[in-house]
């Protein structure tokens, strides 16, 4: 292979800043430098139902930085990081869930990738969790993006309808963004489409974005599914949600992420 080198070079930057991510991840991990943020999901259409959030990941640096997922997510897949974030974040989450408490009984989205569809430790601290005796029922939500169940379909089927069974509740995140969406949607058992918020952000101002939200809530309620949008962060937007009759709301407007 030839590779011309040119100063500035935006692809060569771009990997040297996923190997210095690397570095920096496998430190903050034994560190434990991770922190949870949590963001509400809210219920538009049934007002007073269970509390839920999403939980979200930051990484706090050194000197006291708070670093969001984007700038070192990549690098974490890149490198085959993700499975050992993964389960830094679900043995929180699931130690909540069981605490006395009992995460004051709201439900928790937590965000799986790929890699540990298939990650042993990971699926083992789930069926331990789900075997538990303690275990609060309906109150853990798995989130998987629609990139990771497309590119996976036969492992995330197995992966959902053996824990599903059990009590869990699946998410298909980022739900619209993906050339055959509404092909393989039917060969998963899901709970919940989010719709990607790249369709709600604008739509009250695009006539396709709210084109595609309402078909993608039609379709869903033929399937049985519910339907979350994500960015909500106006009254107008919320409005018009309500309307179409989507069941669930996350934004800004609705709750901005806190520790």
């Amino acid at each position: 292979r030839v590779y011309l080198f040119r100063h500035g070079d935006a692809e060569l930057s771009r990997r040297r800043r996923e190997l210095q991510w690397a570095s920096e991840l496998r430190e903050a991990l034994e560190e434990q430098r991770f922190v949870l943020f949590a963001q509400p999901i809210q219920a538009l259409m049934t007002p007073g139902t269970r509390p839920w959030y999403e939980v979200l990941l930051r990484l706090r640096q050194r000197d006291g930085r708070v670093v969001l997922p984007g700038a070192f997510l990549p690098a974490a897949e890149r490198f085959g990081l993700m499975p050992l974030i993964d389960r830094y974040v679900l043995d929180r989450v699931l130690a909540c869930l069981l605490g006395a408490e009992q995460a004051h009984g709201a439900r928790l989205s937590v965000n799986l990738s790929g890699r540990s569809l298939e990650d042993a430790s990971i699926v083992g601290t789930l069926d331990r969790y789900f075997a538990n005796p303690g275990h609060p029922p309906d109150q853990l939500c798995i989130e998987l993006t629609e990139t990771t169940a497309v590119a996976h379909l036969g492992r995330t089927r197995e992966f959902i309808g053996r824990l599903r069974g059990a009590g869990c509740r699946f998410a298909l995140d980022d739900f619209g963004t993906g050339v055959s969406s509404f092909a393989y949607l039917k060969h998963l058992p899901v709970d919940y489409l989010k719709i990607d918020g790249s369709f709600v952000r604008d739509i009250t101002r695009e006539p396709i974005d709210h084109a595609m939200v309402e078909s993608i809530h039609r379709l869903a309620q033929i399937m049985g599914f519910e339907t979350i949008a994500e960015f909500v962060e106006d009254q107008p937007t919320l409005d018009l949600l309500r309307q179409i009759g989507i069941h669930h709301g996350q934004g800004f407007l609705l709750g901005k992420p806190a520790p």
